[in-house]
């Protein structure tokens, strides 16, 4: 697995993670800026990592990474709504 990165330039938080071949595929969340608010677009995983956990690692990872930086997530993707639904202890960073 990698670190999480915000790919400023393309708008897009991505993190890296090892499917079962070996291969390292990507998990990545699209967003759009309002002030410190990342709008959460779209969430999408590599097929080869769908049911691996890897999204759920990933919006884990997504979710401290907006503590640590002060930032809030305002999710419009169907996932990433229920991920903090699911999450309450994330209720702080929620938009």
């Amino acid at each position: 697995m990698t670190d999480l990165r915000d790919v400023v330039a393309r708008q897009r938080f991505e993190q890296g993670f090892t499917d079962a071949d070996g291969q390292t595929r990507t998990v990545f969340a699209d967003y759009a800026i309002q002030g410190n608010t990342r709008v959460i677009l779209h969430v999408e995983a590599d097929p080869a990592l769908r049911g691996s956990g890897a999204a759920g690692t990933f919006m884990q990872a997504l979710a401290e990474h907006a503590r640590a930086e002060g930032l809030k997530l305002a999710p419009r993707c169907s996932y990433a709504v229920v991920w903090l639904k699911r999450h309450s202890e994330y209720d702080d960073i929620a938009a």
